[in-house]
Order: C-alpha cells, then sequence, then structure tokens
C-alpha cells in the first residue's frame, strides 16, 4: 500500500493512514451478509495499537461492536421506554427512574458516549451533585445510572458497568426519635374528630405505609377476627392515581389488629357510611376504607399536608408520617 506503513499486531493490523495519524482495524466476520470490520484511530502507532487490543477486549467479553454508538442520553431513554416500561417494573419507581434521567442524568452526562463513559467522569458527576442534593438523593441517582449501565452490559452494549466503581457520598446515620407516651396522647388529643383521625391513628397502631393505608379495602379487613390483609396500595404515577401490588408479601398472613386499630376502623366505617349517604349519586364505590369524600381514592400529598397541620398544632413539628411506623 503505498504511502501507508502496515503492521500486524497480532489479529488485526495497524497503519499510518497519513502522516501523525495511525488507524487499527479488526475483523468482526461475516455479519447478515456481508464482511464487518472496526476501525479506530489515533496520533501514534502505540495509542492504535492500544485502542486495537481495547477493541479485541470488548469483542471477546461479547460488546457489540456493530451497534450504532449511542450516547448516555440515547441508552437512557431507550432504556425507559423499552427495557423499563414493560419490566413490569412499578409505576411510581419509573416515575422516580424519569426523574432521575431527566433532571440528573441527561445534563449531567448524557452527552458522554455511551461506550466511553469511564468510573472518573461517573465519580466526577456524583460528586458536582453534592450541595444541590441531599446525600441520599444523590445515592438514588447513582442507582439508576448503576441499574441502567447493568442493563447495558447484559446487552452487550458496554464491556463492563463503570457505575459500580463510582462511590456515592455516604449517608450519614439518622437516629429516629420515637413518641414518648405522652406525645402520642398529645397528637392523638388533636386528631380527635378530625376527618383522616382513622387514617392516622390506624398508622400509629400498625406501622402500614401510606400507600398501604390508602388502597386499604373494606374486603381486606376482618373486624371480628381483628386482622386486615394488605393486598394493594395507591400510588400516584403519569398516569394519575393507580392501585399497585404492596411491596412486601404482607398479603400473604394476617396482620393482627389491637383494640385502638379496632375502635379507629369502627369509627371511620360510621363516619363513611354518613359521608357516603351525603354524597348520594356522586359516590363512587371503590370499596376503599380511606377515600375522599365521594369515595374515589384519596391524592396521598393531601394526607401528608393535613398531617403536618395536625403536627403543628400538637407541638410535634420533628414528627413525620413515616414516623409512625
Amino acid at each position: 500500500m503505498t504511502g501507508r506503513r502496515r503492521r500486524a499486531h497480532g489479529e488485526g493490523s495497524v497503519y499510518e493512514q497519513r502522516p501523525g495519524v495511525w488507524a487499527a482495524v479488526i475483523d468482526l466476520g461475516w455479519i447478515d451478509g456481508k464482511r464487518k470490520r472496526k476501525y479506530v484511530y489515533a496520533k501514534s502507532e502505540a495509542e492504535a495499537v492500544r485502542k486495537r487490543d481495547e477493541l479485541r477486549r470488548q469483542l471477546q467479553l461479547g460488546v457489540d461492536l456493530t451497534a450504532q454508538p449511542r450516547t448516555v442520553e440515547a441508552w437512557l431513554t431507550e432504556w425507559l421506554r423499552d427495557v423499563k416500561a414493560h419490566d413490569g417494573t412499578r409505576p411510581s419507581t419509573l416515575a422516580r427512574y424519569r426523574l432521575a434521567v431527566t433532571k440528573h442524568l441527561v445534563p449531567g452526562l448524557g452527552r458522554v458516549k455511551l461506550d466511553r463513559l469511564t468510573p472518573r467522569e461517573v465519580q466526577r458527576f456524583l460528586t458536582g451533585l453534592r450541595g444541590t442534593l441531599a446525600p441520599a438523593s444523590i445515592i438514588k441517582v447513582h442507582a439508576v445510572l448503576r441499574v441502567a449501565l447493568a442493563d447495558a452490559e447484559r446487552m452487550d452494549l458496554v464491556a463492563r458497568n463503570v457505575a459500580k466503581a463510582a462511590k456515592p457520598p455516604a449517608l450519614g446515620r439518622v437516629e429516629r426519635r420515637a413518641l414518648t407516651p405522652e406525645e402520642a396522647k398529645q397528637l392523638l388529643s388533636v386528631l380527635t374528630g378530625d376527618r383522616l383521625e382513622s387514617l392516622f391513628v390506624l398508622a400509629l397502631a400498625t406501622g402500614l405505609r401510606r400507600a398501604e393505608l390508602l388502597g386499604l379495602r373494606w374486603s381486606d379487613v376482618d373486624l371480628p377476627g381483628k386482622a386486615l390483609f394488605v393486598r394493594q396500595t395507591v400510588q400516584r404515577t403519569d398516569r394519575g392515581l393507580e392501585f399497585v401490588p404492596p411491596k412486601t408479601h404482607r398479603s400473604s398472613r394476617p396482620l393482627p389488629l389491637s383494640a385502638l386499630a379496632v375502635r379507629a376502623l369502627e369509627a371511620q366505617r360510621v363516619r363513611q357510611a354518613k359521608e357516603r349517604l351525603a354524597a348520594g349519586e356522586l359516590w363512587s364505590d371503590f370499596g376503599l376504607v380511606f377515600a375522599s369524600t365521594i369515595g374515589t381514592p384519596m391524592e396521598p400529598r393531601n394526607v401528608n399536608r393535613r398531617f403536618e397541620q395536625l403536627r403543628a398544632v400538637a407541638g410535634l413539628d420533628w414528627l413525620h408520617l413515616h414516623d409512625l411506623r
């Protein structure tokens, strides 16, 4: 080849394409009836050899070198649309994935070539989130990237999951304070007579999650047997409020009810009967224990908002709804 120095370096050749530009090529074999080759370029022969050897390593690991180059943004978009939207991921989890992708991962790493992403770049990205996000939120963003790259590795789009090598910030241990007997009495006193009194009392008595309480149906409650089952939850998704299966396997066994919990449920049945009578034809019967004034599922954020108002009255500004668990 005139004007080019071609040398064999194991499998695949390296040659000077033009002064100052070296090329390396490896043969990928016959694919779809055509001979496929992969080229890389460098400023020196040694660098071309290194890049060629890296291609060979990726090929041995099963990476599809014929795939069209993707940016991190392109892969994350494809991953959400074609993988996570169809693999049984919970709607609420999928919504959190989308938020992490659109608000943090795409702005921070979206332009990087997927197969060129390095642990150092991921680490620099995570470090850059400090000061704008809490450590717990950074850990969640890192987890989304790690899951997305795990699927890319599984599909032979990358040689390894570089997010595994990066370290998110340490999550400091937070001591959760429990209500003292006096504080519990003060809270119960403030709850008395409130429309959501029974919901908050049941949360305190059973430790159920907000989503589990809002998805609870009368058919899941056995008052004579003093037990209930958790068989569905209510969550806000991109499509609105939806009933989804619970995170745990509580549905397979009854949850015992204390006398306090039984009284709360009995009071809720009376309260709801009055609301149902007042709503008349507007009532939508979802069979929910805790529903809106017309029987439909309750907005989870409104439940939290009301609890925050009541805790303030009780002088317990530090208390969160999930602290009742």
